[in-house]
C-alpha cells in the first residue's frame, strides 16, 4: 500500500528508478546497494537518524526498492517510504556495534535470497558510511559474486532537479533568507556566539509560515575576525567584538532539501581591504552568475570569477562551489560536480548549485554566496537577501 507520508508523489519516484535503473543498465550492472542516506531518502522516501548504524537501499533492474535497516528502525520506514511494506526488512539487533559479528552478514542473505548471488552489484566505495569493515564483510559473505565500485552512480542521477524538488528548495530559501536576516539583526558587540546561534537555531527550526523547518547537514558556521580565515569554525562562547567581521555560513531545510547562503556582518567601520576584497567577490560573483547557463561549462563559472579575483590582486585556491539539494550530515553537497577551472561537466536546465566564492586570507576572512538554479538564460537566485557586506556601525 502507498505511504502518503512520503514527501514525493509516486510519479517522482518513478522517475528516479528509471533514471538510477539506465546509470545501472549503462555500468553493466545487476543490482546496487545505496548506503548514503541522502542516495536511501532520495530512491524511497526514508527519513531518520538511523546512518549512525548500517543501513542500505537494495535496488535491481526489476520491482521496488528493498529497505534494509537496523529492525527497530523498520518502523520508522513503514512510516517514511512509498514501497509495500514487505519491501521493508530489519536485522537483529545483536549485530549492531558488535566485535564478533557484521550487518552486512545479513545483507549478504538479503541479496542471496533476491537472486543476486551469482550478480554484478554495484557499492558505494567512496562513502561516509560504508566502511573498509563493511565492504570486507560484504565481500567475504558473497564470493560468487562481483561487488563493483558504483561511487556517485546515484548521485549523479540527483543532478537535475524535478519541478517537485524545486518547491522544496524554494522553500529552504525562505528559511535560509530568515535564518541571515535574524544572524545580522542580532548580531552586536558583546553579544556571546553561542546566543547568536541559539537564535539562528529558533529561526531555522521555526521555519516560514507552515513550512517548518528541518535540521540542516551542516552545523551553523560563523568565524570572527581573524577567526575568519579558517572557513569551517563553528561557536563558542566568545563574544561579537567591534572592528570584526563575522561570516554566516548557513543553510535552511525543508524536508532534507537545502539551499545554504553566506553574508558577511562587520561591527563597525570596515577596514579598506575588506571593503575592496568586498567589491571583488560581488563582481565575481555578477560574473560567475552571468556565465551559469545551460549549455555552458562548470569551468565556465569558476574562470569568470577567477578573472574578477585575479585581476583584484587577491588569491584565490578553492573550489568556488558544487551541486545542491537533499543532503544528511556531514555535507550538503552532492559530490559530483565542482566549479572549478578543471571540471568541463556541461551545466543543464535545473541543475542547482552553491555558487560561493569566500575569500580565506592570512587574518580575515568574507563570504557573500548565492544558491542558483540552472536555467537557459539568467539563472533563478533562491535566496532573496542583498548580496552585500552589512555593515553595523
Amino acid at each position: 500500500m502507498e505511504n502518503f507520508r512520503a514527501p514525493f508523489s509516486t510519479q517522482e519516484y518513478a522517475r528516479r528508478l528509471a533514471k538510477t535503473r539506465s546509470a545501472m543498465d549503462t555500468a553493466g550492472l545487476d543490482a546496487i546497494v545505496v548506503t548514503d542516506p541522502s542516495n536511501i531518502s532520495w530512491l524511497t522516501g526514508y527519513d531518520g537518524w538511523s546512518f549512525y548504524t548500517h543501513q542500505a537501499v537494495l535496488l535491481g533492474h526489476e520491482g521496488e526498492p528493498v529497505w534494509w535497516g537496523r529492525s527497530m528502525d523498520r518502523n520508522g520506514a513503514l512510516r517514511t517510504v512509498w514501497m509495500r511494506d514487505d519491501n521493508t526488512v530489519g536485522y537483529a539487533d545483536h549485530f549492531v556495534q558488535s566485535t564478533t559479528c557484521h550487518p552486512m552478514e545479513d545483507l549478504a542473505v538479503q541479496i542471496i535470497a533476491r537472486g543476486f548471488e551469482t550478480a554484478r552489484v554495484g557499492v558505494e566505495m567512496e562513502n561516509y558510511y560504508y566502511t573498509a569493515r563493511a565492504h570486507q564483510v560484504l565481500t567475504a559473505q558473497l564470493p560468487k559474486a562481483a561487488l563493483v565500485d558504483a561511487t556517485a552512480l546515484v548521485n549523479w542521477q540527483r543532478t537535475v532537479k524535478s519541478d517537485e524538488e524545486l518547491g522544496f528548495m524554494r522553500k529552504a530559501a525562505a528559511i535560509s533568507d530568515k535564518v541571515i536576516l535574524t544572524a545580522i539583526d542580532r548580531a552586536e558587540p558583546g553579544l556571546r556566539k553561542n546566543e547568536l546561534v541559539a537564535d539562528i537555531y529558533s529561526a531555522m527550526i521555526t521555519g516560514v509560515g507552515d513550512d517548518w523547518g528541518d535540521y540542516p547537514a551542516i552545523v551553523p558556521m560563523l568565524p570572527s575576525g581573524s577567526d575568519a580565515a579558517a572557513p569551517h569554525l563553528t561557536w563558542n562562547g566568545e563574544t561579537l567584538q567591534e572592528g570584526e567581521g563575522t561570516f554566516f555560513e548557513i543553510s535552511g531545510c525543508y524536508r532534507r532539501y537545502h539551499a545554504p547562503q553566506c553574508r558577511t556582518v562587520f561591527l563597525g567601520t570596515p577596514p579598506d581591504h575588506i571593503i575592496d576584497a568586498n567589491a571583488a567577490i560581488l563582481d565575481g560573483l555578477a560574473a560567475g552568475i552571468e556565465k551559469a547557463r545551460a549549455g555552458n561549462r562548470a569551468c565556465d563559472i569558476a574562470n569568470a570569477l577567477g578573472d574578477v579575483i585575479e585581476k583584484a590582486g587577491l588569491t584565490r585556491a578553492a573550489r568556488c562551489g558544487y551541486p545542491i539539494g537533499l543532503s544528511y550530515p556531514p555535507d550538503w553537497g552532492e559530490r559530483t560536480i565542482s566549479l572549478r577551472p578543471s571540471d568541463e561537466t556541461v551545466l543543464e536546465e535545473g541543475m542547482t548549485f552553491h555558487f560561493m566564492p569566500g575569500l580565506w586570507m592570512d587574518n580575515w576572512g568574507l563570504e557573500t554566496t548565492e544558491s542558483i538554479v540552472i536555467r537557459d538564460g539568467a539563472p533563478e537566485e533562491l535566496c532573496k537577501v542583498p548580496r552585500q557586506l552589512f555593515v553595523k556601525d
